[in-house]
């Protein structure tokens, strides 16, 4: 019986112990480069999901090791393109990247994503338009904002909200330049 994190008790589902496990060993060969076929990014294990089962690993436990990895993850890829590249096109690239991601979040309040239509639930858009300000400081005028701060962003849902999936898809986009930036 593995013991890696704590189990959620047999009437409340968590994550599946087999594909944690599994997951963690690919991961441990990737980072060790113990196993050539296991090859992983940061991006990957940012948007790394498992199975819930009762009994099952606790999700914040989990999803807590998973930032830590990806953090590792990121500062090695991070020193192998810095040695690859140089440090000016790694910051070109990292000022890139930010440049597209705050032109988004400038929109106009209301219109920074596509909507879901009014029967289906989305994002809050206020919630995520306050939240996008937060970030376009950051950006602009190195406004506080940690990488946990995004990564644990909330919104409440909201009828005719914003589409979640691209929301989601621009957060992770902060959180892979606040990395390579660190």
């Amino acid at each position: 019986m593995s013991t890696t994190f704590p189990r959620t008790g047999k009437k409340t589902r968590g994550y599946s112990v087999s594909e944690v496990e599994k997951f963690l060993a690919t991961a441990r060969g990737a980072y060790d480069e113990s196993d050539a076929t296991a090859a992983l990014t940061a991006e990957q294990i940012r948007g790394m999901a498992f199975s819930m089962t009762k009994n099952g690993y606790s999700p914040e436990h989990v999803d807590a090791a998973l930032e830590r990895l990806e953090d590792a993850f990121a500062a090695r890829e991070r020193a192998q393109a810095l040695a690859q590249a140089g440090t000016q096109a790694w910051a070109e690239k990292a000022q890139a990247d930010s440049e597209v991601i705050t032109a988004r979040l400038r929109r106009d309040a209301g219109h920074r994503f596509s909507r879901v239509s009014f029967l289906s639930l989305g994002y809050n858009r206020a919630d995520v338009d306050r939240f996008a300000g937060r970030v376009v400081k950051y950006f602009d005028n190195d406004f506080p904002l940690t990488v946990d701060d995004v990564r644990g962003a909330v919104f409440r849902p909201q009828r005719g909200g914003y589409r979640e999936v691209q929301v989601d898809a621009v957060l992770d986009g902060v959180v892979e330049v606040m990395l390579a930036v660190r």
